[in-house]
């Protein structure tokens, strides 16, 4: 059994079945199972764009079990970025899928995935969250991201359970599609929990959501909270990868959670810290570096303390942002936070924050509730109010996209807090 006969195998069993609801339309097992079969795309290597519509998940099936490698692309992607990845290659007999991840000298990185190890991260998942066929899975992370491909599409597959597909995420529509469809498990990124919350007082409903499982970005643990306490349901955190296929820990939904931590190692995975505290896991007879900062604790559970290349070095001291940026979103006014190190002509770096607050905030009061929680060393020197911050395609913070040098001369001016978009 492969990637490419899981969703006929489930059409076989429950072809009456939907799954897939889309802006007030359904698509059964049997339908979707008809669809992929008449994809007309031909060829080894398919470049496919995913919208996150019915015909994406077909095209997808479809031409998997053509036996062609997909190559999923995100419709946001440029002309250029789209021909980067639509570029020949000479894939792994047992590739199903090519995704492409950032490289560091501008040109995207190709990993090839298997179907064994895209089928096996599927079914890991949905057993470890505790999901069965009758669960309907809310779905806007993006179908050509492995977390939408693995977290959301593949697991309802593999389920035979029901995916609500959404084109994009609006936490007002999202609270009104989650009621309208009954949806028992929210699939999303930290950002998404964060504007859901935000969004319920405005709505004022409840939903039948039974569970929550959040990844792609660090979930803050008072994010996390607020969501607990105001939908009733726990959150589930876990850490996955491209490199993986998916996930590579989680919280499972019949174990202990511990604060903080993104669970326990996905099963066929192994887990170990370097010497310098990056993060390795092994799959497959081989060791990956994730470029994360962790710890393990005596049970096994993975604790990320930040992203390596996003250490801070103040004056000789090692400052993690993710500590920081937990410090600042247990403000109430903040709604998002990222912290940064910028250059600084003595300490060699600064730490800096930009903050997305509420109406009427004070970022002096931020300050200095940060100042008491971290310590002197690593609290920001300058707190930066913003009216966004820029986000990738899975509501991850885009680091890369911060003007650091006009952070700097902020620094070198000392200058505190004005507003900018």
């Amino acid at each position: 059994m492969t990637l490419a006969t899981l969703l006929g195998e489930t059409a076989a069993r429950v072809p009456d079945r939907i799954v897939l609801a889309f802006e007030g339309s359904h698509v059964t097992y049997a339908k979707l199972d008809a669809m992929a079969d008449a994809e007309a795309s031909a060829g080894r290597i398919v470049p496919l764009p995913m919208p996150n519509v019915p015909e994406s998940v077909a095209a997808y099936h479809g031409a998997l079990r053509r036996g062609a490698v997909v190559v999923p692309l995100n419709p946001l992607l440029s002309p250029v970025e789209v021909e980067q990845r639509s570029r020949p290659f000479d894939p792994a007999p047992d590739t199903a899928v090519a995704l492409f991840t950032s490289g560091t000298t501008g040109e995207p990185k190709r990993i090839e995935l298997s179907h064994q190890v895209l089928r096996r991260n599927a079914e890991y998942l949905a057993g470890a969250l505790g999901l069965t066929e009758d669960d309907v899975l809310w779905g806007s992370a993006p179908l050509s991201h492995v977390f939408g491909m693995t977290g959301c599409m593949n697991v309802a597959v593999a389920l035979g359970a029901t995916l609500v597909l959404a084109r994009r995420f609006d936490a007002r529509d999202a609270l009104e599609t989650i009621e309208r469809h009954g949806v028992t498990v929210f699939m999303g990124v930290p950002a998404m929990l964060a504007a859901l919350v935000a969004a319920v007082p405005e709505i004022g409903r409840r939903s039948k959501l039974r569970l929550a499982h959040c990844g792609g970005a660090p979930l803050p643990l008072e994010a996390q909270r607020a969501f607990e306490e105001k939908f009733r349901v726990p959150v589930l955190e876990g850490y996955g990868m491209t490199e993986a296929g998916g996930v590579v820990a989680l919280n499972h939904a019949d174990a202990p959670r511990k604060a903080g931590s993104v669970g326990t190692a996905a099963a066929g995975q192994e887990l170990r810290i370097a010497d310098d505290g990056e993060v390795l896991v092994g799959l497959e007879g081989r060791w990956i570096a994730t470029g994360d900062v962790g710890r393990l604790d005596e049970d096994g559970y993975l604790f990320l303390l930040d992203r390596k290349k996003d250490v801070i070095l103040r004056g000789g001291y090692t400052v993690y942002p993710r500590e920081v940026e937990e410090a600042l979103h247990l403000h109430p006014a903040v709604r998002e936070a990222v912290v940064l190190g910028v250059p600084h002509a003595t300490l060699g770096e600064e730490v800096v924050a930009l903050v997305v607050l509420g109406d009427s905030a004070d970022v002096d009061a931020v300050k200095t509730h940060t100042r008491e929680r971290v310590a002197a060393y690593k609290y920001p020197r300058v707190v930066v109010a913003v009216d966004e911050l820029p986000h990738g395609a899975t509501g991850k913070i885009q680091r890369s996209a911060i003007d650091r040098e006009w952070l700097a001369r902020l620094v070198a001016e000392g200058v505190g807090a004005p507003r900018s978009a």
